[in-house]
């Protein structure tokens, strides 16, 4: 059994995942807890930890494929963290961020909106939203990390 799921995972990250990959909406994969940002890197990744062949499956349906030229290069003009007020207290390093970090980013704001799971919303040149990253198990490093690399610094007027 073990020989099979490490077959399995040699062949997910050696079989290529080109064009004819089946993919799924962005709603689709929302609902499954994938968003845009995910690389199928991320889901050869998942594959050594994950046994679950299903949530590799959607995984690969929902990515973005690698590429040193268009992927890493991508920047937003802004972004959004939105976070539910009452669920906080369940984000200790979210809430350390916004505390200590998130006046370095004047063109990143917060919003509170009921309910919702903590997320980056990334916006466009024309404040349109562009993309959504959950980031429920970030680390405060890595908020600052991904920010620093792909948020537009604010000119100054």
């Amino acid at each position: 059994m073990g020989a099979l799921i490490a077959m399995l995972v040699v062949l997910g990250v050696v079989v290529p995942l080109g064009a004819s990959k089946e993919q799924l909406s962005t709603r689709e994969c929302e609902n499954l807890g994938f968003t845009g940002l995910a690389l199928c890197s991320d889901c050869n990744s998942l594959a050594e930890y994950v046994k679950d062949q299903e949530l590799v499956s959607d995984c690969r349906k929902c990515c973005t494929e690698d590429s040193d030229d268009s992927i890493s290069k991508v920047t937003y003009s802004g972004a959004i963290l939105e976070v539910c007020m009452r669920k906080l207290v369940f984000y200790p390093e979210i809430v350390g961020f916004i505390e200590e970090e998130k006046d370095r980013f004047p063109s990143v704001k917060v919003q509170y909106i009921f309910n919702s799971p903590p997320k980056l919303i990334l916006l466009d040149d024309a404040d349109e939203h562009k993309e959504t990253i959950r980031i429920d198990n970030w680390k405060r490093e890595h908020i600052l990390q991904f920010l620093q690399g792909k948020v537009k610094r604010a000119s100054a007027i």
